[in-house]
């Protein structure tokens, strides 16, 4: 039987945990009983003799770490440690290891290090001569005071001798390094005696004055080790090949080797399962840590401890080496009842052996954390990541790029082969369309199952929030969503934005840019549903097309489609207003309804809000030009209402001066006077000045448009940066005017009703 294995042991009571152990054999009747009845624990009379000023005892969960196989042998792991997940990611790593041999551990001598430093020597190089002649009569020394320790096959086995100059005195010091074989004890007292021992003997040797005697925690003598290797196809996850993830393991490990910043948390991942069988079993756990991480930095930069790579066969190889110096006997575990209990149920029977388990421990723990970092972890998944490279590597252009992309992921062929033929075709079908920030549409629209659209506001902009009238028309560019079932987690990918994220299924974990697609989802009863929603957008993002709410109506009608939900627009148009509330706070809800019907509008706030089709009888062209920075809606909006908390008056004036401009310039529509449509958007560029939602470069693209013949230009959205609309009657005039000055340019026309 597998003594390390136990199935489904998360799922039983703590009684029932314990009758297993004791089934399994690992523990004894009386130990059974002590944890059953929980008389394991430090009582307050022996914590009193421990250390000074007790008014108490703490406690530490203690779990088992299962599945471990190392060096044939089975071991059920004690772990002492308050930080969840780090006793089921261990023993989720050893049951994939041990399915492959295991770990295979080694460690060396358990020597202990101290050190005796020697000032004030006038003639070093014949102090050192001496004490390296005197050798053997210095360890006999050593050893005289500690027989029984020679008697276990230990005891002072070696010394070296070095100098180093004084920084704060003209003089060298000399340092003495006594290697001390401890056998099963972490044996800090028994070295701290001997270098206190033989001080008066190095200081008749060497004629000089013996100042500190302290033992070393760098235990580089008592190195201990641990690797394994695993087939690429046990790494396989539902959502990721066991190559992505290998090979992410080993990109995630190189980053370690490079960086001591991202060095030290792989370290401290590695330190959170050997630290808590340290303290399980007793051992100094604070030795062990400034041990690891001088050991890390022993080439004169902090790095990794461990190290992960590929093998010939493309099998993933692991190997951690560290100094872990422990021991199984001495006072901590006579003292501690919980500790021998844990030593028991470890099945140790030397310092050495239980090294080699520590060392594999961290190991493990480590292979769990870089495992959860390259397939769920903080930028959860990277699934486009393959697909950007062999778009790049197909030769693709930078102004098809997105659409390249875009065509690959949804073909599912992830080649480079395929990737060619997509450009390939896309540059026959090329003719002047507007490329960078605007995308082409997709012709895959066979697998797009829902769309939102762009939206212009022509007149409105912010006023429309506190109950005035706008006016706003579709763009013809739109966003589209094609979402796919997969086994578990929801992923939100947006390729040509490089947004590829895995919604966290806690709320309050969820960070701010999660939390409308997880509304979406709750609010359908969707959010424990495993899928992957894929976005393509046409509509850059901050640029004040209404890129959000599209996103969201998107999303909202390809779940709609996708699970035949049968929403109806106006559904869809609520539930996107919902979404707008997370991303903005206070949205008008024009964005919401434009992405929703796409048809030229007129919109006013209110319960229920006014929402009218704009009549249009002739039809009127419009140039966008974009801003090289992103408008941000949510900070405007706020802006403006602190504004008007403060200036409640004359923001009202100003709200009805727009309004007033917003109706004339229905009128000019309907009238087909455009020279008076233009004076008006002129007009209220003014008015949105004053409200100080514009910038100089905004006000910049405007002059651009103004001087190349437009009837009119102005700000569009939010403003802070994103767009400003220009009414044109000739289109090219405008464009390749803002176009010569390096911005790029959206052209369209409204067309008649």
């Amino acid at each position: 039987m597998d003594k390390s294995r136990f199935p489904n042991f998360y799922r039983l009571s703590i009684k029932d945990r314990v009758k297993a152990v004791y089934k399994r054999g690992l523990i004894s009747k009386e130990d059974y009983l002590a944890l059953k009845n929980q008389q394991q624990q430090l009582d307050l009379h022996s914590a009193d003799k421990m250390i000074e000023n007790v008014i108490g005892v703490m406690g530490l969960p203690i779990g088992l770490g299962l599945n471990f196989l190392i060096n044939g042998k089975d071991y059920v792991i004690p772990l002492a440690v308050e930080e969840p997940s780090i006793v089921a990611a261990l023993s989720s790593a050893a049951k994939i290891f041990r399915n492959y041999g295991g770990f295979k551990a080694e460690s060396g001598d358990p020597i202990l290090m101290g050190q005796i430093q020697v000032v004030n020597i006038n003639n070093l190089e014949k102090a050192r001569s001496e004490i390296m002649s005197r050798k053997e009569e210095i360890l006999n020394l050593a050893n005289s005071f500690h027989p029984r320790m020679v008697a276990r096959g230990g005891g002072a086995v070696d010394l070296n001798v070095k100098t180093y100059p004084m920084s704060s005195f003209e003089q060298d010091m000399l340092i003495i390094d006594l290697h001390v074989d401890t056998r099963d004890a972490m044996g800090a007292n028994l070295v701290n005696g001997m270098c206190e021992g033989i001080a008066s003997l190095i200081e008749s040797i060497t004629e000089g004055e013996v100042f500190l005697r302290i033992l070393s925690n760098l235990s580089d003598k008592a190195l201990a080790s641990a690797s394994v290797i695993i087939p690429k196809d046990a790494l396989e996850t539902a959502d990721y090949n066991g190559e992505r993830v290998r090979d992410g393991i080993v990109i995630a490990s190189d980053f370690a080797h490079a960086d001591p910043y991202r060095a030290s948390t792989h370290n401290k991942g590695i330190m959170n399962g050997i630290d808590a069988v340290a303290l399980a079993t007793g051992n100094d756990w604070r030795a062990i840590e400034a041990g690891a991480h001088a050991y890390a930095a022993r080439h004169g930069r902090y790095s990794a401890l461990s190290k992960w790579s590929i093998d010939s066969k493309g099998n993933l190889v692991g190997k951690i080496e560290m100094p872990i110096k422990v021991g199984t006997v001495g006072g901590p575990m006579e003292s501690n009842p919980a500790v021998a209990l844990n030593l028991r149920i470890l099945n140790v029977e030397s310092a050495m052996e239980l090294a080699r388990v520590m060392a594999a421990v961290g190991l493990a723990q480590n292979f769990s954390a870089l495992k959860a970092l390259v397939t769920e972890g903080i930028q959860k998944g990277h699934m486009t990541l393959h697909a950007r490279s062999v778009v790049k590597a197909a030769g693709t252009p930078t102004k098809l790029f997105d659409q390249v992309l875009e065509k690959l992921l949804i073909s599912g062929d992830i080649k480079v082969w395929k990737a060619r033929d997509i450009l390939e075709d896309l540059q026959r079908k090329t003719s002047r369309k507007p490329s960078g920030l605007i995308a082409n549409k997709s012709s895959s629209n066979e697998a797009i199952e829902g769309i939102g659209f762009g939206k212009v506001i022509l007149l409105g902009e912010h006023s429309v929030v506190y109950g005035r009238h706008a006016i706003a028309v579709p763009v013809p560019q739109t966003i589209r969503v094609k979402i796919e079932d997969c086994k578990e987690s929801v992923m939100l990918m947006i390729p040509s934005w490089g947004i590829e994220y895995q919604l966290d299924k806690d709320i309050e974990q969820r960070q701010s840019f999660e939390k409308p697609a997880g509304a979406i989802l709750e609010r359908l009863n969707l959010s424990n549903k495993g899928m992957r929603i894929e976005v393509f957008p046409d509509i850059p993002r901050g640029m004040g097309l209404g890129g959000s709410a599209a996103i969201a109506v998107a999303i909202i009608r390809g779940l709609s489609n996708h699970f035949n939900l049968g929403l109806s627009d106006e559904e869809v148009n609520g539930m996107a207003f919902e979404s707008e509330k997370i991303a903005h706070g206070n949205p008008s809800g024009i964005d919401n309804t434009m992405a929703t019907f796409g048809q030229p509008l007129i919109y006013r706030t209110g319960e229920p809000p006014l929402v009218e089709r704009l009549n249009i009888n002739e039809s009127f062209s419009l140039v966008v030009g974009f801003s090289r920075h992103e408008g941000v809606t949510a900070k405007t909006v706020r802006n403006v209402r602190e504004g008007w908390r403060k200036n409640t008056a004359m923001y009202e004036k100003i709200f009805d001066d727009i309004d007033d401009l917003v109706l004339k310039s229905v009128t000019a529509i309907q009238n087909n006077d455009f020279a008076l449509l233009g004076q008006m958007m002129n007009f209220c560029q003014g008015l949105l000045n004053a409200l100080q939602v514009s910038n100089p470069e905004l006000e910049r693209l405007i002059g651009l448009a103004r001087e190349a013949g437009a009837l009119g230009a102005k700000l569009t959205g939010g403003g802070g940066g994103g767009a400003m609309v220009a009414l044109v009657k000739k289109e090219s005039e405008v464009a390749e005017a803002i176009e010569s000055e390096g911005f790029e340019t959206l052209s369209f026309t409204v067309s008649k009703q």
